[in-house]
């Protein structure tokens, strides 16, 4: 079975490439807590930040957007001591900062789903990469994308960053065109 370069060696890396990266997701929590752990890979893996997602989820209250945004700064520093998670400073105050602007997305939008997803009209972008040298770091779409979110208030929120979201949750299916999830990606229905 062919899989995207990255995801070969690794148990951990192989599965999330088999069952989510990729995969078009509608819902806020979940999108939410993309957006916060690709931030908190900034400089780091991805495999490093998903052998700790489970510890995220039970200390960032599952990604529960209004809980998150409701963290007080003592809870944050106690953070800093727990090894099960990235203990940046910046980060941590970062998730809590995003959950708050994106509690205005929310009010604005309706949703954050429906903010983030209008970047690519609704629709996920179906690239046809053949090569992993052809799949780019970012695009204008992240470079626009960032930009926007920076504006409203959003913190680790790069070019870089934002293009790895639009990867992972399917608003962007990178997938080699030889790899096995390519097709199942491009299939998957986005509402």
């Amino acid at each position: 079975m062919q899989r995207c370069h990255w995801a070969t060696s690794d148990e951990l890396l192989r599965d999330y490439h088999d069952t989510e990266w990729g995969v078009p997701l509608h819902d806020d929590r979940v999108l939410f807590e993309f957006l916060c752990l690709e931030g908190a890979q900034a400089g780091l893996s991805w495999r490093t930040v998903l052998a700790k997602r489970e510890r995220y989820r039970e200390v960032f209250h599952r990604f529960e957007i209004a809980r998150v945004a409701a963290m007080r700064d003592r809870e944050l520093e106690r953070l800093l001591l727990d090894p099960g998670i990235i203990r940046n400073r910046l980060k941590l105050s970062a998730t809590r900062d995003n959950a708050v602007a994106a509690l205005r997305v929310i009010d604005e939008f309706g949703s954050l789903d429906g903010y983030l997803w209008s970047f690519v009209d609704g629709r996920p972008i179906q690239n046809r990469w053949r090569d992993k040298t052809e799949v780019p770091a970012t695009t204008p779409l992240s470079d626009r994308m960032s930009k926007a979110l920076k504006q409203r208030g959003f913190r680790f929120v790069g070019s870089t960053i934002c293009y790895a979201l639009l990867q992972a949750t399917g608003m962007v299916n990178d997938h080699l065109v030889g790899c096995f999830r390519h097709d199942a990606c491009a299939r998957a229905v986005t509402r």
